[in-house]
């Protein structure tokens, strides 16, 4: 018998194991529309390690993660919609309105960021990169696990103020929020997004 053909050699089972869960992160999508519950305990707990596992130039682990969830939740949505209003008065009501109600149905934010060492011989870009590296690990994790996820930026990642409350002082920063929760149920007419075409994104270097 072919013995990579063999249901009882332990080999297959672990590549076919591995190949399951390569199919299960090629699956994975942002998910907008999320509910109770999020991930807590040791599930949170695997997702968090998951972050920890990112690529880290000169092992500085520049990783820092903030949980923002239960009753605290309200008092960020305030905190949002101050600085909203600081940004600018004149829009500052309608995008408060709306940050509070995005934290509202939000179970779980998990505030990332790098906590950057300035000067470093580690470039400062890289020390940002390993913390992307990291929200990209625990999105994984979160879609493994069962749940949902989306990678939230915008002006709120890059407002001073918002950093400062969460401990990212210049010159460290935050990469973004992720919004984690159970996915809700999408409309079975829903369309699915494509994948993207690997043909469009890769080409072979020719040394020209």
């Amino acid at each position: 018998m072919d013995h990579a053909l063999d249901p009882a050699d332990p080999a297959l089972s672990q590549r076919e194991a591995r190949m399951r869960g390569l199919e299960l992160l090629l699956s994975r999508q942002s998910a907008g529309l999320l509910q109770e519950p999020a991930p807590e305990g040791a599930e949170l707990d695997l997702i968090l390690d998951a972050g920890l596992r990112a690529p880290d130039h000169g092992r500085l682990k520049p990783w820092r993660f903030v949980l923002i969830r239960g009753e605290q939740r309200v008092k960020w949505a305030d905190r949002l919609a101050e600085a909203a209003m600081a940004r600018d008065p004149a829009t500052g009501p309608a995008m408060g309105e709306k940050y509070r109600a995005w934290v509202d149905r939000t179970p779980l934010i998990i505030a990332v960021g790098a906590e950057v060492r300035a000067g470093h011989s580690i470039p400062e870009i890289e020390q940002v990169m390993s913390a992307g590296a990291a929200a990209m690990n625990m999105l994984n994790a979160i879609h493994m696990l069962g749940y949902g996820g989306m990678w939230v930026t915008g002006l709120n990642a890059y407002d001073p103020r918002i950093n400062a409350w969460l401990g990212f002082e210049a010159p460290s920063r935050l990469v973004g929020f992720l919004a984690v929760g159970t996915p809700r149920p999408a409309p079975k007419d829903a369309p699915r997004p494509a994948r993207p075409s690997r043909d469009q994104h890769t080409k072979e270097w020719t040394g020209e």
